[in-house]
């Protein structure tokens, strides 16, 4: 039986680009304002630390967001079962996506119709534990993604070169996880995504150095 990941594509690929960027951005800015010996080490620490709160706070976003989610749609289903079959088709229709409403005929509204008259009327819990393994999940690849940019400063000496070596590596990491989100889009020619997201991350990088970092 094959397994269904925890997050989807998307969702996963996003996480890491908003992690990444966050830490590219604070271990560049705290680099500048830190007055410590070593620089690079306690930006390294600041930006480890931001990216700590920042997944738990995206982590409690996702299962708020999740149960706001579920609860709005059973109570449109509590509607649906209360209301006569021509005002309960209106309910759905008026609940789908635009580009579903565009492709979704008499016969397909009236389904789900059926179909949410047919469900177990408790339904699903509000939040169930995949609920809470994806918000982990989503930690973890917050926080990880600080590990790649963080490494140069962990491992030489010399400050202004591990900054250096960390721009690239932060550069190279966005036109991957760009090209990524391409290809899953499926665009003809993804590396323009990475492209897009590598001159983002040099753009970040000059922002940067333009302060002085």
């Amino acid at each position: 039986m094959k397994r269904e990941p925890l997050l989807d594509p998307i969702d996963r690929v996003s996480e890491i680009l908003f992690g990444l960027i966050m830490a590219v951005t604070i271990v560049g800015s705290a680099s500048i304002a830190s007055g410590a010996e070593n620089p690079g080490r306690a930006a390294t620490i600041a930006a480890l630390g931001c990216n700590i709160a920042w997944g738990l706070v995206d982590a409690v976003m996702y299962l708020l967001r999740t149960a706001t989610e579920r609860t709005h749609l059973r109570r449109m289903g509590s509607e649906v079962l209360r209301s006569d079959s021509d005002a309960a088709r209106r309910i759905i229709e008026a609940s789908l996506p635009e580009h579903v409403r565009a492709i979704a005929g008499e016969e397909e509204i009236e389904g789900m119709r059926r179909r949410i008259h047919g469900l177990h009327p408790g339904g699903r819990r509000t939040l169930e534990a995949r609920d809470f393994l994806e918000a982990f999940g989503i930690f973890l690849l917050v926080v990880i993604a600080t590990f790649p940019v963080a490494l140069p400063f962990l491992m030489m000496s010399d400050t202004r070169l591990a900054m250096q070596v960390s721009r690239v590596i932060a550069v190279g990491m966005l036109f991957t996880l760009g090209f990524a989100l391409g290809r899953y889009a499926g665009y003809l020619k993804p590396v323009y995504t990475g492209l897009a997201m590598a001159a983002l991350g040099v753009a970040l990088i000059l922002m940067v150095k333009a302060l002085g970092g």
